[in-house]
């Protein structure tokens, strides 16, 4: 210090100042240093720690305590907030979930059952047929020949036989006469029988020629969905070709093989024994959408032994082809109905060492924890049994806080077309008996002993209230610097109550560090 008053010294010298004079202007500017100094601890909140007074309303609502008392969810009196949902009561249905794959019902391949050459095809792929319609033509005259000739050769014989039929009445008058040897009366007789056999063999390759005709016209052998097409018009095909000309599926109706169980055989074999229909959902990969709804047609005669689970098969109309072969989806089996069940979220069921429980909200506010035993799980509800009622709400998020008897605040997510004017805010469940105005706090409130005098006596102490109106800002908003609000403005929820931590931490320690 003497070294530096010294240069000090020298440099004033040099600038023709006295010794004196310079020690004077030192003592001056320490004494000005000591008087900012003393009036920023005693005077409120600087621009530089504007969002810091929220933690002094939180050290007095949650004790004089340096860093304990300034945290939001710290102690047993600080007001939680949560949301709820009310305990219903309603039937519920047993469902048993599992994987299926879709089968058809009859697949087929369309070969030529003549050769030829191909000459159309009147089909698209991936199409809808009925069984009978023509898909695709072979050339035909080779056929329309073949029958022709056949045609003649019968028109031939037949000519034969009615001319060997006129002589055998003669004979037979002749004989009757007794003008002609009975032996030439049998003789014509064999003839006619001979020419009449002839005429039936001839009239059967007439048939075949027609049928073979007919086959130039390949057609659906059955109704269904046409795959892709495996022969191109202008080449020959055969009857012994592998692929054949398209394939058509069946998808209406269709079956989906699953398995469930063996804890459900005995239910599910009753039921289809009492005729009782089962319903089953096929659902996507995704459990999002539901794509066609049966019922069970049949079950396996076996449990397989790997697995422990029975086989069973479903059938589907399939009306709006929903549905594909050989496509995996999500079955949901239901064997039955819990009347008058109590149905609660599945998010608000707890797990401890006491076992499930549920946090239920009081007329005043607080929560009690509340035992139960789970049941059949029905989309998000899940049945219970213990001591719940029907129009009880139950805490469904931020129950990670609460404890028995603790005091909470219910809060309902603000819409997403309202975050832009709140801030992406909380608004207070208006029902809630312990609900406040619309402009206190979002963030928990102080209990009801406190909240008077802290908001009386520092309208700053909760930097996340919300305005009544949109057009509305805290007031403690305006001492940040303009910088500062316009990032404030632009946080999202999370990002806000960092800031504002961040700030009340500057706070507390500043104080701590001026006694």
């Amino acid at each position: 210090m003497t070294k530096h008053l010294f240069l000090r010294t020298g440099a004033a010298r040099h600038a023709g100042l006295s010794a004196p004079g310079f020690l004077g202007l030192v003592l001056l500017v320490a004494a000005a240093g000591g008087a900012g100094w003393w009036w920023g601890q005693h005077q409120p909140a600087s621009t530089a720690d504007a969002a810091s007074p929220p933690a002094r309303a939180a050290s007095a609502a949650g004790g004089s305590g340096g860093s304990g008392g300034g945290r939001r969810f710290g102690g047993a009196s600080q007001v939680q907030p949560v949301s709820v949902a009310v305990v219903q009561q309603h039937d519920v249905r047993l469902l048993v979930s599992a994987i299926g794959n879709i089968s058809a019902l009859n697949t087929a391949t369309v070969r030529a059952q003549v050769s030829g050459v191909l000459q159309a095809v009147r089909f698209q792929e991936g199409q809808q047929v009925q069984a009978g319609q023509v898909l695709a033509e072979i050339d035909p005259r080779s056929f329309q020949i073949a029958l022709a000739q056949a045609q003649g050769q019968l028109a031939r014989d037949q000519a034969q036989l009615r001319n060997a039929q006129i002589d055998l009445g003669r004979y037979q008058d002749l004989l009757a006469k007794d003008s002609i040897a009975k032996q030439q009366v049998d003789t014509q007789d064999a003839l006619v029988k001979q020419l009449q056999g002839t005429v039936l063999t001839d009239q059967a390759q007439v048939d075949s020629a027609k049928l073979q005709l007919s086959y130039t016209q390949v057609r659906a052998p059955i109704g269904g969905r046409l795959g892709f097409r495996q022969v191109d018009v202008g080449n020959m095909v055969q009857t012994s070709d592998a692929n054949g000309l398209v394939s058509i599926t069946q998808t209406q109706p269709l079956t989906v093989v699953f398995a469930v169980p063996e804890a459900n055989v005995a239910q599910i074999t009753q039921q289809l024994a009492a005729k009782t229909p089962l319903q089953v959902e096929a659902w996507d990969r995704a459990l999002k959408n539901k794509l066609a709804v049966g019922k069970v047609a049949s079950t396996d005669n076996a449990i397989d032994t790997t697995t422990g689970t029975l086989k069973l098969k479903a059938q589907f109309a399939n009306a709006d082809g929903a549905l594909f072969p050989n496509q995996f989806v999500n079955v949901v089996l239901q064997l039955g109905t819990q009347p008058n069940a109590l149905v609660v979220p599945s998010a608000a069921v707890q797990r401890g060492a006491q076992g499930t429980f549920v946090y239920a909200v009081k007329e005043d506010g607080s929560v009690s924890v509340r035992r139960i035993r789970l049941g059949a799980t029905d989309g998000d509800g899940v049945s219970v049994q213990g001591d719940i009622s029907a129009g009880e709400k139950v805490v469904t998020d931020g129950a990670d806080r609460l404890r028995e008897g603790a005091k909470v605040e219910v809060i309902t997510p603000q819409p997403a077309n309202a975050a832009s004017d709140t801030g992406g805010r909380r608004r207070r469940d208006k029902s809630e008996p312990n609900a406040a105005p619309a402009q206190a706090a979002s963030a928990p409130a102080a209990t009801k002993t406190e909240a008077p005098t802290a908001a009386a006596k520092s309208p700053e102490a909760a930097p996340d209230a919300a305005p009544a109106a949109s057009d509305e800002r805290p007031r403690w908003l305006d001492r940040l610097p303009p910088e500062e609000q316009e990032k404030f403005k632009k946080m999202g929820p999370d990002e806000r109550k960092a800031f504002i931590e961040k700030m009340r931490e500057r706070r507390r320690q500043k104080e701590a560090a001026g006694g």
